[in-house]
């Protein structure tokens, strides 16, 4: 991108803060009054935005992976998304699929509040591969696979940090897990990168997050 691609120089003013008491609850609503101030300089009227914060804001996603048969398998799981069992079909354009529930993903979780540097990133998504798929993998192992993304900028202002590994399915355990009642019971799959795309475009994995990390791995494979 050139210059003149730049973004417009929009800033926002905070005018009021009118956000609820915390009640310590896994997401809390921000709620606030702006203006905006346009590049001429101009200010806009005072609008309320409301969003969600969390206290871990960041996560990672991690593709492990490895080769059998000269083909490139990928780690995914089962994930309970509560969200789900919220949404109403009668308020959807098309027909809902049957899925429950859950989803299959990418592993994932969230970076503590110790981890919020380059190097515990890594140590998060050493941490989370093991709770959740039960390798064992020092943080060194695990690579970047691209720049960060905002999954949901008009809701959080959450970032995933991409990161791939190899690992070696006979060195698999037990999932340690992170006490969850959602992880009880979730289930891990191997399958082939190229199934796991062709799942992407037939809309059996429906989460982003892991459509990107698949592709990303397929890139970097190619």
């Amino acid at each position: 991108m050139t210059d003149s691609d730049a973004l417009p120089d929009i800033r926002l003013e905070l005018v009021e803060d009118l956000s609820p008491p915390d009640d310590g609850g896994f997401l809390r609503l921000v709620r606030r009054r702006f203006r905006a101030r346009y590049p001429d300089g101009s200010l806009s009227e005072p609008f309320v935005y409301d969003a969600v914060d969390r206290r871990a804001i960041d996560a990672v996603v991690i593709a492990a992976h490895y080769v059998s048969r000269s083909e490139l398998w990928v780690y995914l799981r089962s994930a309970v998304r509560p969200p789900l069992s919220l949404r109403d079909p009668s308020r959807s354009p098309v027909p809902e699929r049957d899925r429950g529930t859950g989803l299959w993903e990418l592993p994932a979780g969230l970076v503590e509040v110790d981890e919020q540097t380059p190097d515990g990133l890594r140590a998060c998504a050493s941490r989370e591969l093991a709770e959740e798929l039960g390798f064992d993998q020092p943080p060194d192992l695990m690579r970047e696979l691209g720049p960060s993304t905002y999954p949901a900028p008009g809701i959080i202002g959450e970032r995933h940090f991409y990161f791939e590994v190899e690992v070696d399915p006979k060195s698999r355990a037990e999932p340690s897990h992170d006490g969850s009642p959602l992880e009880h019971g979730g289930l891990v799959r191997s399958v082939r990168l190229a199934d796991a795309l062709a799942l992407c475009a037939q809309g059996a994995i429906e989460d982003a997050k892991s459509e990107l990390g698949l592709r990303r791995l397929a890139d970097r494979f190619a």
